[in-house]
């Protein structure tokens, strides 16, 4: 039997007057997937964020968190959820081991379990060498990590982080993203970003929002992987436009440079051996032939841009 989803939104809604952001929306998220939640400005991500957290009421619609619902069971359900929003709660003039033991106590540890769940997550946010330093005098992406320590001190099931790497240098993100990918094991875990690299290199699954609607979600790997349907063919020696457009299950051929072109195909019907008997036979001088794959960004401008 499959395990139950650890975040479960039914339907969700959220009105402003009569301004609709986010519109009956329903996904899932079980533990071991991370999520990127992805849309244009206005799309309704910040909004969805805040009634994931508990900061805003949804208009209608069901939100249940590691099976606790948020509004019937605010406090059991907030007790299964780190958030880190896009500017870290911290308080600068705290050493970070002091700030932790008090976001610990918050979420109602005893003096014992706060302890060891310090230690436990000094040494999973890479903390353990900073831990007696103030935050203020902590770099950018130690802070981050101490945001995402204080989401997580208390061993949450779900944790949410909005923007985790904004602002952060390419040494920082990457340690931050090699972190939220580790958090994914045994966790669920949803990051609102805008950044697409960033979604393909450390989410399982993805979610794209366009005018409050769920214009795609699915796991990555799937969407990603589709039947290849373009080939870039490179020749030294090129033959007429003519002679590519009546190759075998091409549809169309799109010139690139000179001696590159791109053959959009009949989906799963690629002519390869075709491609390679032709080049071979005519002296095409054949020196590429290669499968494109869809890119996110690519899938994200297609669904915003029809939606």
């Amino acid at each position: 039997m499959d395990e139950l989803p650890l975040i479960s939104a039914v339907e969700l809604s959220r009105f402003y007057g009569h301004f609709c952001a986010v519109d009956a929306l329903s996904f899932e998220v079980k533990r071991g997937q991370v999520v990127g939640f992805l849309g244009t400005n206005g799309a309704g991500k910040t909004t969805t964020m805040q009634m994931l957290t508990g900061n805003l009421a949804p208009t209608s619609g069901q939100i249940r968190l590691a099976g606790f619902d948020l509004l019937d069971s605010p406090l059991a359900a907030k007790s299964q959820l780190g958030y880190l929003p896009e500017h870290p709660p911290l308080y600068p003039e705290c050493r970070v081991d002091e700030y932790l033991r008090f976001c610990a106590r918050l979420h109602g540890l005893s003096k014992t379990e706060t302890h060891q769940a310090v230690d436990e997550v000094l040494n999973t946010c890479g903390l353990t060498g900073v831990y007696r330093r103030l935050i203020a005098n902590l770099s950018k992406g130690y802070q981050q990590r101490v945001g995402i320590a204080q989401a997580i001190v208390h061993s949450p099931s779900v944790v949410v982080l909005d923007e985790p790497t904004v602002g952060l240098d390419p040494v920082q993100s990457h340690s931050v993203r090699e972190l939220i990918q580790k958090l994914g094991q045994q966790r669920a875990v949803i990051v609102s970003t805008h950044l697409l690299n960033e979604v393909q290199s450390i989410c399982t699954h993805v979610q794209i929002l366009q005018a409050g609607r769920c214009v795609l979600q699915g796991a990555l790997r799937d969407l990603l992987h589709q039947p290849v349907t373009t080939l870039t063919l490179g020749l030294h020696h090129a033959p007429s436009l003519a002679r590519l457009k009546i190759l075998p299950n091409v549809q169309q051929v799109e010139s690139i440079t000179p001696n590159k072109w791109r053959l959009h195909c009949s989906p799963g019907q690629l002519p390869t051996d075709a491609i390679v008997q032709a080049a071979a036979a005519e002296r095409w001088g054949l020196f590429e032939l290669t499968p494109e794959y869809r890119t996110l960004e690519q899938l994200f401008i297609e669904l915003t841009q029809l939606s």
